[in-house]
Order: C-alpha cells, then sequence, then structure tokens
C-alpha cells in the first residue's frame, strides 16, 4: 500500500494530487460518478505505477469524491494469497447493511442480501460471513463466478438505484488477483455497465495491470482508463516540498529544493523521508532548510528507507531470489532481460523460471514484456547494491 503525507507534519496530511498535478484523475473519476448517477455511462480508473508513488493516496481521493457525491464507498486491499471474492462479498455486505438502514426501499436491499448470501454459499468457507436473511436463490449462486458477480452486481445496482444513491469499491493491490478471477470481476461490472446502474470499481495496481486486465477481457479497455502514476517532474516535487514547508512557516532554500530532487528523483515517499530528515536535521527556530541539511539528512533517509521501506518487502525472499534480485541490480536500473540475468548466474532461464515466478508472484518484480522484468520499487537497485554489496 502506497501513501504519501506531509513529511514536516506526518499526523496533518496533505493533498498530494494539489501538489503534484494528478487533479486529471480526481476530475475524471468525479465526471464517472456524476454520469452513474443520472444513468449514464462512465470510465472508472485502474491506476497504475511503482510502489510509493501515491496510488493509495489517489484512491482515498476517490472515496472521499464519493461521498461528496452521496455513494456507499467500500474498500479492499488484496494481499499476495490473491482472494477476492469473499474480501468482496464481505464489503458488498457492509453496503448492504447500509442501503437497509435508510429504510427508503428497505425490501429492496433486503432481497439483494438474499443474493449476496446465496453467493456467498457457493465460495470456499463463504457461509461465515454472517449474513441475516434467507438466502435468494437463482440470481448469482450458480458457481460460475463471472455470471454470479454479473447478477449480484446487477442486484446491488438496482438496490442503490431505488436508494438515489451509488456504489464504489476501491480495490488496491489489484495485480495479486489472478487472471481468471480479474477476468470474472469485468465480466460481472459490464453487465452493470451495460444496464447503466450507478455501481463501479476503481483500483490500483503495478505497471503490469493494463496488461493483465486487456488479457483477462479486451472489453476492458472500455470500461476503464489506466493512469500511469509515476514520479513527479522538477515543479510538481517542488510544489510538493515548498507548499506543505510553508504551512508549517519553513522555507527551502533553491539549492536545497534542487538537491532534494536530485537525491529523491522525485518520487514522493522519497521526499517524504528525505523530508523529514532534513527537517530534524535542520536548526531549531532558523526557519530554513538549507541544501547542507539536506546533504546530512541523506544518510539518515537512506537507511530508514533500508529497514522500513525496502527490507521489508525482501525479509521472505529465499537466497536464489536474493541472488536473482542482486543480478538485476548489476545490470542496471530500468528494464533487464531474463537472458541476461540468467547469463550472469552462469544458469539457463529454464533452470531459473522458478525462482522468477516466485519473485514476479512476490510483486518484487514485474513483466513489462516477454521475458523481460524490473523493479517494482524505485531505486531498487542501490538498495541491493547496499544490502549485498558483493556480486560473484
Amino acid at each position: 500500500m502506497d501513501q504519501v503525507l506531509n513529511p514536516y507534519n506526518p499526523g496533518a496530511g496533505t493533498r498530494p494530487y494539489e501538489l503534484s498535478g494528478r487533479s486529471d484523475e480526481i476530475t475524471a473519476m468525479g465526471v464517472t460518478l456524476q454520469r452513474l448517477l443520472i444513468g449514464r455511462n462512465g470510465r472508472s480508473q485502474f491506476l497504475t505505477g511503482l510502489r510509493g508513488v501515491g496510488k493509495t493516496v489517489l484512491l482515498n481521493e476517490f472515496s472521499l469524491l464519493a461521498g461528496n457525491h452521496g455513494y456507499i464507498h467500500e474498500h479492499i486491499e488484496i494481499s499476495e494469497d490473491g482472494q477476492l471474492p469473499k474480501r468482496l462479498a464481505a464489503a458488498l455486505r457492509k453496503v448492504l447493511l447500509k442501503l437497509d438502514g435508510k429504510k427508503k426501499v428497505a425490501d429492496v436491499a433486503r432481497h439483494a442480501l438474499g443474493v449476496l448470501k446465496a453467493f456467498t454459499l457457493t465460495l470456499p468457507d463463504g457461509s461465515s460471513l454472517n449474513i441475516d436473511v434467507d438466502a435468494v436463490s437463482g440470481a448469482a449462486d450458480s458457481g460460475d463466478l463471472a455470471g454470479d458477480l454479473a447478477g449480484l452486481f446487477e442486484e446491488i445496482g438496482r438496490a442503490a438505484k431505488a436508494h438515489d444513491t451509488g456504489v464504489l469499491i476501491t480495490i488496491d493491490e489489484l495485480h495479486y488477483v489472478p487472471v481468471g478471477v480479474l477476468e470474472a470481476l469485468i465480466m460481472g461490472l459490464h453487465r452493470t455497465n451495460q444496464l447503466t446502474l450507478p455501481i463501479t470499481i476503481a483500483g490500483a495496481g503495478l505497471p503490469s495491470l493494463p496488461a493483465v486486465t486487456g488479457e483477462a477481457k479486451s472489453y476492458a479497455e472500455r470500461m476503464f482508463t489506466f493512469p500511469e502514476i509515476g514520479s513527479l517532474d522538477f515543479e510538481e516535487a517542488a510544489s510538493a516540498i515548498l507548499l506543505p514547508a510553508e504551512a508549517e512557516g519553513i522555507r527551502w532554500e533553491d539549492d536545497a529544493v534542487a538537491r532534494m530532487y536530485e537525491v529523491t528523483q522525485g518520487y514522493p515517499y522519497f521526499i517524504q523521508e528525505f523530508g523529514k530528515q532534513a527537517w530534524d536535521i535542520a536548526e531549531a527556530g532558523s526557519g530554513v532548510i538549507r541544501r547542507g541539511d539536506v546533504d546530512r539528512s541523506v544518510p539518515l533517509a537512506i537507511t530508514e528507507l533500508d529497514t522500513g521501506f525496502f527490507q521489508v518487502r525482501t525479509g521472505k525472499t529465499k537466497d536464489p531470489e536474493r541472488a536473482y534480485l542482486r543480478a538485476m541490480a548489476e545490470l542496471g536500473p530500468g528494464i533487464v532481460k531474463s537472458a541476461d540475468v540468467a547469463k550472469l548466474l552462469k544458469k539457463t532461464t529454464t533452470q531459473l523460471g522458478p525462482v522468477r515466478d516466485a519473485l514476479l508472484k512476490k510483486a518484487l518484480c514485474y513483466s513489462p514484456r516477454f521475458n523481460e522484468l524490473a523493479f517494482t520499487v524505485p531505486m531498487f537497485d542501490e538498495f541491493m547494491k547496499r544490502w549485498i554489496p558483493d556480486f560473484p
């Protein structure tokens, strides 16, 4: 999960999209939510990008937008197990209980709860969800996930429409979802799209998500846009550094901003961490952060990133996986070829296939194209060289 907060006052938070030129995604989502409420189609978003670039922050902004438009919102975060259906059912249960609580058309919401209960009974251990109504058979209990989701989404969309509201489900770490389940999700949502019902999904995942989604269903590109959330350019990064500082009565010297951009490469999470360290190290009471403060903060920020950002992602790796990652780092930042990694490790690509697959499953790497790999975390190659200095 990605987060970007105020580097000078972490408890306060910021609205990063205003600081990073990402208001386009917010505006587009607002238009989609409005269109759905008046019975028109709207394309939702699957945000893509490396870790630490602020995708989760944008999903949070989508949830605020949903509330402003009178929507009911629930959030799901997928873990490495890739289990979506039961998490989705639990989220939809909360949605329907909120609709049922409105009492405007209670019988519609109760009927949808019955359909949801029947759906959960088809899932492994789905009966553990507490839904205190009788199951309604026939709409979403065939055992075919795509068809059942279509029936379930239709029921929930009709219940939301009867209550003059809409439903937004946000899903983070969507890249963990298996292709077959992702296909069922898209197919299910496609039905409500055809019926112009006010229910939609916004997601976030790694850069491989558009390709995987296209593989799941070709018409996904008509249902979703895939904004790529990356590092900030200099002007955007400067705003992200300067505006929160001004709110705290702090001034940055120009060469300090330039140095900050150089060491962070414009990645929002790194700006947060380096900004915090520069704040802590600056002369108390001066109200100014200088280049020297940034220089002195670099070792501290790197240590914090190594222990709190990078190593938590490598803690479950095995020795062959670490060797593979170190070989990727040796080949430099950016995209590398599987064959080049194998050559460096003096093995064949076939021999290293299980290691490569394990790293993809753990989302430490992604595959931009066939037989190509890249790290999912910015500046990970530099970390690997610090962590394992000697490459045999």
